[in-house]
């Protein structure tokens, strides 16, 4: 078997683990440094796989685990993901399993040696089913089927319950009871109308009951599963005994269980609608891929499936058609909508050599691209895939409700009891009937539903809604810490900047010295030449034919034009050449001083102007440092820039606080004194340099635009670079934080609230069951409207 390690640095590692290995009793390893792998064959039965890990994270280093993510059919409440979870977490060989009730999936992170078949197996042991996960559409499809077919069992069995709804009516007082025909009346019909409920329609929770006691759990089957058996088998002993005795007037509960069975399956049917709308987002993104791609080969295209599109393959775009993967423009120009990443409206321009992203759509004539990214590695599969992970996750709030759910139902059956002995006992001495139709309501009423989704659909439907926006969110363990934040770092370059120069300020003598300036930096590769270069094509401006170019280093460059003399850069260069240039050094030092870098021109020993390069802010950079402070949040600069720049910038945006010249392996540093000074820290960055910061801090926060090391490393991604997505993604954790309490004070209000009202003998156990039915409906209705919060 093949272990994959982490932490070796160099030969000696590898060394040293595949020595200690080879000591161990049949035992035969050959360990990779390049690969980062253990090659290893066992053939002492003692021995397992858990043994070899155990042996190398004994020597300093890790083990990684393989994660797979399993859809799971059969759950009905929180009792039943609890009950997978503590099993899959107890199986030996798994690191770490997550299930999400509402996402109705699993995240399992295996050691060697077990497989996804042994997961699988241990879950369908429990009584439940589960896959490898499926694409969304093959899920979506599933979903569908087993929708259709909830729908057409509770139209079924609301037409054998619906006789036995009306002879209730019959039960009313005196003023308002219906009349009801005799017939409906007799035991026997009844019993005829409400069998095919229990035993066919409600069969279900049946299984289910039988399952989840069968492994010493309890879950709502086995709540409604008593509460309908009681009320059902109850009223064939009263049949009997009016039949025995025919002047008996018998206490018939056959309407109570049929109702009830229809009502929760119209409460599931209302509960699935509603479960797959928080998953809207993640259809969305999915619908965004291209389906098809026109692949060039030998000058002759060929429409493929998106799928088997291969790294290094031309593909052909027209206008209005989506880039199907993410590649390189090897032919045409182009302006490409890239808002589905960046959010920005506006087209980019496009020209041979430059990056396109695959689902942006090409505005302007036909393209070929060579494809780099495809399948997984894209970057709108790298989205999804993060919007799944988190979708999937659990908060840390949700451990409460785990914990509740897992001995809610045992209570509620001990308080069931209790209730029909109450009643028998002392309440109602002798009247089986009123103390069963008690017990029933109680067991009923007390489904643990809605408290098992209060937090999954909350976190479902908010990470869908920051994906919308251009905020992603990791896990639901971010987007609950994020609103505790109190202290924001925000890294200078990339980040409050664009992150490469641009022409700020011109001063020239006319539109010759500006042709002279382009061409000339035109020829040189200093970075500050390409914003200049940049500048001049935006506005035409023709480029002449360079010779004598020289590279001066730290002081600029000089080229002749025309026979021309030309000479670009500092102070420094100009006095060497006995160029006047004081006239110039006041607008000079103004701009310096604003963080700019000045560079003077002159054309054969005199001067014709200056010109001003800088890395600019970013668009509405200043808006979301005054929104961040409006909420209460201190924010600070970091950068390894020198401190006047810094402070030019800062203060350009409002921030009060710089640390200016940071060496990258320091900026983890800064994180660490503002942690131990108590605050909750979230840093926002761009760079590879920022990766260890952003790892620290409490929230990681990158900028899309950035390294995928740095988005690797943050547990927030904002696309596009918009700096107006970091207080907004505070205030959708501040909202589905809120969500979630509501959630839980309407699921713990209605249970402490129903309990005790029906074990007084207050409630109907028809009324019982349309109420749990509605507690589970207005939990995920309510996490519903975090779709429409306002940012």
């Amino acid at each position: 078997m093949d272990i994959p390690i982490e932490g070796m640095t160099c030969a000696a590692c590898s060394n040293r683990i595949e020595k200690v290995l080879n000591k161990m009793p049949g035992v035969e390893a050959n360990v990779n440094l390049a690969l980062e792998r253990a090659s290893v064959t066992i053939t002492n039965e003692q021995i397992s796989s858990r043994d070899i890990t155990k042996k190398i994270e004994d020597l300093g280093y890790g083990v990684k685990a393989e994660q797979i993510d399993l859809d799971i059919y059969g759950m009905t409440c929180s009792a039943c993901s609890v009950r997978i979870e503590k099993v899959l977490n107890k199986m030996e060989g798994i690191q770490s399993a997550t299930v999400n009730l509402a996402a109705e999936m699993a995240a399992v992170e295996l050691e060697q040696g077990v497989s996804a078949s042994d997961v699988i197996g241990k879950i369908q042991a429990l009584g439940y089913d589960a896959k490898v996960k499926t694409t969304k559409s093959d899920k979506d499809d599933i979903k569908s089927k087993e929708y259709k077919k909830q729908k057409k069992k509770f139209i079924l069995s609301a037409f054998f319950s619906l006789p036995l709804l009306y002879t209730m009516l019959g039960h009313l007082p005196d003023k308002l009871a219906f009349p009801v025909p005799a017939i409906l009346m007799n035991s026997w019909l009844q019993f005829l109308l409400a069998a095919p409920v229990q035993f066919y329609f409600g069969g279900q929770f049946y299984k289910g009951a039988y399952k989840s006691l069968k492994n010493k759990s309890a879950n709502m089957d086995v709540l409604v599963a008593l509460g309908t058996s009681a009320a059902f088998f109850y009223s064939i002993l009263e049949g009997i005994r009016s039949w025995i005795h025919p002047g008996y007037e018998p206490h018939l509960y056959f309407e109570t269980s049929a109702v009830l069975i229809t009502l929760i399956l119209l409460g599931k049917l209302f509960e699935t609608r509603a479960k797959g709308k928080t998953t809207e987002a993640l259809s969305q993104l999915v619908s965004l891929q291209a389906k098809n791609a026109s692949v060039l080969s030998e000058e002759k295209e060929q429409q493929i499936p998106v799928e088997e599109v291969k790294a290094g393959d031309i593909i052909v775009v027209r206008p209005g058609e989506k880039i199907p993967v993410d590649g390189e423009l090897i032919f045409g120009e182009t302006a490409i909508d890239e808002s589905m990443i960046t959010g920005e409206s506006i087209p980019v321009e496009k020209r041979p050599g430059q990056q396109v992203i695959g689902a942006t759509i090409n505005k302007h004539g036909m393209i070929r691209v060579r494809a780099t990214k495809v399948g997984k590695d894209t970057a709108l599969a790298g989205i999804i895939k993060i919007v799944e992970a988190a979708q999937g996750s659990k908060a840390p709030i949700q451990r409460i409700a785990d914990k509740i759910s897992g001995i809610f139902v045992p209570i509620v059956v001990g308080i069931a009891i209790i209730t029909f002995l109450i009643w028998f006992l002392i309440a109602d001495p002798g009247n089986v009937a009123k103390a069963l139709e008690s017990a029933i309501t109680v067991l009923v009423i007390a489904c643990p539903c809605a408290l098992g989704l209060a937090t999954p659909t909350s976190i479902m439907v908010g990470s869908g809604k920051g994906a919308e926006t251009g905020i992603l969110f990791k896990g639901g363990e971010y987007l609950e810490m994020a609103h505790k934040v109190n202290a924001v770092i925000l890294d200078k370059t990339g980040t409050i900047t664009v992150g490469k120069p641009s022409v700020t300020d011109i001063d020239l003598d006319g539109e010759e010295a500006l042709s002279y300036l382009v061409s000339v930096e035109n020829a040189s590769e200093h970075p500050l030449a390409d914003a200049v270069v940049r500048y001049g094509q935006e506005r035409g401006v023709e480029m002449k034919q360079v010779t004598d170019f020289q590279a001066i280093s730290g002081h600029g460059v000089k080229a002749v034009i025309d026979g021309h003399h030309i000479l670009i850069g500092t102070r420094k260069l100009m006095s060497a050449n006995l160029v006047l240039y004081q006239e110039k050094v006041i607008k000079t030092e103004e701009l310096e001083s604003q963080g700019k870098t000045v560079m003077f021109i002159a054309v054969d020993g005199r001067l014709s102007g200056i010109v001003a390069v800088a890395d600019t802010v970013k668009n509405h950079a200043k808006e979301a440092v005054t929104r961040l402070k409006e909420e209460g949040i201190e924010v600070l600069m970091l950068t390894g820039d020198n401190e006047r720049t810094a402070k030019a910038i800062a203060h350009q945006v409002g921030i009060d606080q710089v640390f200016a010249e940071v060496l990258p392996e320091n900026k983890a540093e800064k994180v660490k004194e503002l942690k131990a000074a108590g605050k909750v820290v979230a840093m926002v960055g761009d760079g590879i340099n920022d990766a260890p910061a952003l790892a620290l801090s409490d929230v990681g926060i990158a900028i899309g635009t950035g390294t995928d090391v740095a988005i690797e490393a943050a547990d927030v991604t904002i696309l596009g670079g918009d700096l107006q997505l970091i207080p907004k993604a505070f205030r959708l954790s501040h909202a589905v934080m809120r969500n979630i309490h509501q959630n839980f004070f309407w699921a713990l209000a209605y249970n402490a609230a129903g309990i005790p009202i029906a074990a007084a003998g207050l409630l109907a156990p028809w009324v019982a069951g349309a109420a749990m039915a509605f507690s589970s409906v207005s939990v995920v209705t309510n996490s519903l409207r975090l779709k429409r919060v306002k940012l």
